[in-house]
């Protein structure tokens, strides 16, 4: 049963303790409010400032599970936070760890403040979370993929525009390092896990993945340089570094280019070109 006034406080005390600066936001010369504006915080969380404003005033309907979680996302709450707000909104909280997507607050004030560069936080089946501006603008928003679609590695295999975006002389290796990381990743979350059924789907679906999945290699790795074909950009050669949540096993994935490089050019405009068709 939802606890509206617990819930409406506690929004309330979430909403006032975050700064603009915390969530990505200016803040603006004539700022008077305490935290976050609530038409800012509903726009974090996608949903109308009245529907929020319901929510603080203790009326409106029990936000579901799928609103409760963007509110979680929305606030950058932690995960013991996120799971009072399920109880108080009435539901049982998300599972944690691998199958979970709720992105830490830290790696979130992280990628809040790469605006300028393209990044992205993704699962370890490579299924892509949040993108920023300049990430989308290098590969497409690629958040918007339902099902098995999701993950990069799945669709590398089974839909031939994922690879339109990567050097052709690099596809060879990657699809070793995609059967790798996936035979590695259903290894450690075992029968039954989301992992071994997106292997259990490939199998018939992709000869090369049939053929790679027999090898039973593991530990390939991505080389030190990605190499992209942007329709617009042209070519670029970004180096991408990661940082790993172990606790959601989320990675931000944070690609760079040597400053003064062709590709540091190339990467510039694009903030000015836009997305790509990746679909």
């Amino acid at each position: 049963m939802i606890d509206r006034t617990g819930l409406a406080e506690f929004l309330r005390r979430r909403r006032e303790s975050l700064q603009p600066e915390d969530v990505g936001l200016p803040r603006g010369r004539r700022r008077r409010t305490s935290g976050l504006r609530r038409e800012e915080v509903a726009a974090l969380c996608h949903m109308s400032t009245d529907y929020y404003a319901r929510l603080e005033r203790r009326r409106g309907p029990q936000p579901s599970e799928q609103m409760a979680a963007s509110i979680a996302q929305g606030l950058h709450l932690s995960l013991e936070e996120r799971d009072h707000l399920f109880r108080l909104a009435g539901h049982r909280p998300p599972p944690r760890g691998a199958d979970g997507e709720h992105v830490s607050p830290g790696l979130l004030r992280i990628l809040d403040r790469l605006a300028d560069t393209p990044a992205e936080i993704v699962t370890e089946l490579g299924e892509t979370l949040r993108q920023t501006p300049l990430g989308v603008a290098l590969t497409g928003d690629t958040t918007g993929y339902t099902g098995p679609a999701r993950s990069i590695g799945y669709r590398w295999f089974t839909d031939p525009a994922a690879r339109r975006l990567y050097a052709p002389e690099d596809h060879a290796h990657l699809s070793r390092v995609f059967a790798s990381g996936l035979r590695r990743v259903a290894t450690l979350r075992g029968p039954g896990s989301r992992a071994a059924r997106f292997a259990d789907l490939l199998l018939p679906l992709s000869e090369e993945f049939r053929t790679l999945w027999n090898e039973h290699e593991v530990g390939v790795r991505p080389r030190e340089l990605k190499r992209f074909l942007h329709p617009e950009a042209g070519p670029l050669e970004l180096a991408c570094q990661t940082l790993v949540d172990p606790e959601q096993s989320h990675s931000l994935l944070v690609y760079t280019a040597v400053p003064g490089s062709e590709s540091h050019e190339r990467l510039r405009l694009l903030s000015v070109i836009g997305a790509p068709a990746t679909r």
